[in-house]
């Protein structure tokens, strides 16, 4: 089977780049391809371009340019919102954060612990949101810094993170979410939102792989955790990567422009797709908050059947479940885990992620798919 005969509802892995982004890329890969700290025409060609992409990226979550540094993706902007912070505030020793956090969260978390850094872990609920009286009893003069992700890669759950940024406030501590999976779906504001901190991944809203941003309030305190020269205002070295960074300046003008509609038509159709699914999968499970979630990310259990299995009967369909598989062995989601879902249950759970080019065909396609083939397997049982 060809790529183009694949229905691909994994947009929460990875997105297409847009042609818009496209066309802003290509004149600094073929003709302006000068380093932006050079003096002279090439340079400066190149540095302006650095600077409107810098703008057109606090347009979309509503900050200054000068608060925006560019990245190499998420992962590194949280690794630097983290390191960085941490290093800068090194009297208080530590970190409040979630049990469901991208590993590039979770992981630098696990680095800090091993070098002496407290870290709490708050659980969530059942509906895939922060406990928040854990927040509150966990939080103290001792705290440098919370993190929390703005939604969930998995479940696509939103977390309270208006509240969580005031807790964190009023105990003199920094508040920083990763809002990789957010941009592009849903409005962010950092202003609203109150944090001091902000992960952007350039993949995940139709810009190329490669490259995103951390947007730093003016006055947060942050050391780089990379060294070199002082690019990015000293927080990031090595020469820019102009022709991403002008991609994902591109892919936020896209956003900025068209998320209302954009937003609505994927609510629409995942719903519709819940609605198929449901009337056809009998004791088929939502798995997360039915609210409180991203326009165009539904997780749901087939009941007695693997996940995994399901997506291999069903090669038409690109998509993910949050399972590990180790030596042979499949393992349930620790997110769904960490939600409270028995292991038996979580097994059976597939994301399913719509896009802007999604279509109300493929949708009735996926639903006809996924359902024949649970029945398929349940009748080998």
């Amino acid at each position: 089977m060809q790529p183009d005969d694949l229905i691909y509802l994994d947009y929460n892995a990875t997105t297409p780049v847009l042609p818009e982004v496209i066309e802003a890329m290509l004149p600094y890969l073929q003709k302006h391809w000068g380093n932006p700290s050079s003096s002279h025409a090439f340079g400066r060609r190149a540095h302006v371009a650095v600077d409107a992409a810098r703008q057109q990226v606090a347009e979309l979550i509503g900050c200054a340019a000068d608060e925006i540094v560019f990245t190499s993706g998420g992962t590194e902007a949280n690794n630097l919102a983290l390191r960085g912070v941490t290093e800068a505030v090194a009297q208080r020793r530590q970190v409040v954060t979630s049990a469901i956090e991208h590993p590039s969260i979770a992981a630098p978390c696990a680095w800090l612990e091993r070098h002496g850094w407290r870290i709490c872990r708050l659980e969530v609920g059942h509906d895939g949101r922060v406990i928040l009286e854990q927040l509150t009893a966990n939080i103290g003069a001792g705290t440098a810094l919370v993190t929390a992700m703005h939604s969930n890669n998995e479940t696509g759950v939103l977390q309270p993170i208006v509240t969580i940024a005031r807790a964190a406030h009023a105990a003199g501590a920094l508040m920083h979410t990763d809002a990789a999976q957010s941009l592009g779906k849903i409005p962010v504001d950092v202003n609203e939102l109150e944090v001091d901190l902000l992960s952007i991944a350039g993949h995940k809203l139709y810009a190329p792989k490669g490259v995103g941003a951390l947007y730093v309030r003016r006055g947060t305190p942050l050391k780089p955790f990379t060294l070199g020269a002082g690019h990015e205002q000293g927080l990031r070295p090595g020469t820019e990567n102009v022709a991403g960074i002008a991609g994902l300046g591109a892919a936020c003008d896209v956003a900025r422009r068209s998320l209302g509609a954009a937003a609505a038509q994927m609510s629409e159709l995942r719903d519709r797709l819940w609605a198929l699914l449901s009337a056809r999968v009998p004791g088929l499970i939502l798995n997360g908050d039915v609210n409180e979630r991203l326009p165009n990310t539904l997780n749901v259990c087939f009941p007695k059947v693997s996940g995994t299995a399901l997506l291999a009967a069903t090669p038409g369909i690109a998509a993910s479940t949050g399972s590990a598989c180790h030596d042979g062995q499949e393992a349930p989601s620790s997110v769904l885990l960490a939600m409270g879902v028995p292991a038996e249950q979580a097994i059976g759970s597939v994301r399913l992620t719509l896009g802007r080019s999604t279509t109300a065909a493929e949708i009735g396609c996926a639903a006809d798919a996924l359902s024949a083939a649970w029945v398929a397997l349940r009748s080998r049982k």
